[in-house]
């Protein structure tokens, strides 16, 4: 069963439109009899008229409406019904631009897309659809495939506009690319919000809670200087499974394979934490001492901050030297959660 987090820290998500607890609960006004997302643009009600609920569910049980601004009914902290419908699609006929007209067809309301894009992946549906189709087209030019080929199983007639087009993606044209290496973006639902992931072929490179301050593909492409493409992924189901298997209490120790590069500081922090047990905690000095380096708590504190693989590097495991939970990227609420599941005391 889903626990809602401390009330001060949804009243704090709720004042600041946090979508980062969509889904995570949801928040109905007592004199108007309306509930909606914490993200809602709406002025938030005052504190004594707002109530809290863990599903949308809860929330229509206790005779409350869906917000007609946020819809909160749209997405419930996991993928939409559609979703996973109109990927296939997509990947089916790569032809196909996916105008307004196209989404009618299938039932969807392009104005929904359109919103679960930009709120989900920071972009328009019609980018995500070009750089997913160009990111298909790359991984065919590097297991051997004939320019023209991919270029018109990709609806282009012409070698130009599919260079253009692949340029405009990707910064270069097909064959400086085609041996590059490439990153693959997806979202993971949990019990406490979604999850951007991202995986080369060699392993997890991301994981975190969403949303950073910045961007999961900006600093991607930066880091690690390769194509950036949004898509699915071996690793990335791999991590799904493994995922979904922890939060019910029935996985101790993650073998999705971990793409982390840092500074050897850093990383050699990041391997300390690994050797955290499942359902214990230590402290920063603890991991200092560890890695033999006893004067150097506050770096390992920054090196633990700079985690961007969270849950599978369990950077939740490290606590300050008196038992408080320290900081967590995710926010405290969640690395409360994380602790109490590998305790046993929360799993779905």
């Amino acid at each position: 069963m889903q626990r809602l987090p401390p009330v001060s820290e949804m009243h704090r998500a709720v004042r600041a439109n946090d979508a980062a607890y969509d889904g995570v609960f949801f928040v109905a006004v007592r004199t108007t009899g309306i509930f909606c997302r914490p993200s809602c643009p709406s002025r938030p009600a005052k504190l004594e008229n707002r109530a809290f609920y863990a599903t949308a569910d809860d929330a229509q049980s206790a005779g409350y409406r869906a917000c007609k601004r946020c819809r909160p009914l749209d997405c419930d902290g996991r993928p939409p019904d559609w979703l996973d419908g109109l990927l296939a699609a997509m990947d089916r006929e790569p032809n196909n631009r996916w105008p307004d007209s196209a989404l009618r067809r299938r039932g969807i309301e392009p104005a929904r897309v359109r919103r679960f894009f930009k709120l989900n992946h920071g972009m328009t549906f019609q980018a995500y659809s070009r750089r997913r189709r160009m990111g298909q087209a790359l991984v065919e030019l590097r297991h051997g495939a004939k320019l023209d080929s991919v270029a018109m199983g990709n609806g282009y007639e012409s070698h130009s506009g599919f260079r253009d087009a692949f340029g405009r993606t990707f910064g270069g044209p097909p064959g400086r690319r085609r041996h590059d290496g490439m990153i693959v973006t997806s979202q993971i639902p949990s019990p406490i919000g979604m999850l951007s992931a991202a995986a080369t072929d060699e392993g997890i490179c991301l994981l975190e809670f969403e949303p950073r301050t910045d961007s999961p593909e900006k600093w991607l492409s930066k880091h690690f200087g390769r194509v950036v493409v949004p898509g699915d992924h071996p690793v990335l189901e791999q991590m799904r499974k493994e995922l979904e298997m922890y939060f019910r209490g029935k996985l101790r120790e993650f073998r999705v394979p971990v793409v982390a590069p840092g500074t050897a500081f850093q990383e050699s922090v990041w391997k300390a934490l690994r050797t955290i047990p499942y359902g214990e905690t230590c402290s920063y000095a603890d991991i200092a001492r560890r890695i033999r380096s006893a004067k150097a708590v506050r770096a390992v504190g920054q090196a633990n901050g700079c985690n961007r693989v969270a849950i599978v590097i369990p950077c939740h495991r490290v606590v300050n030297s008196g038992g408080r939970l320290g900081g967590y990227g995710g926010g405290l609420w969640r690395k409360q959660y994380l602790l109490d599941l590998e305790r046993g005391d929360r799993a779905i």
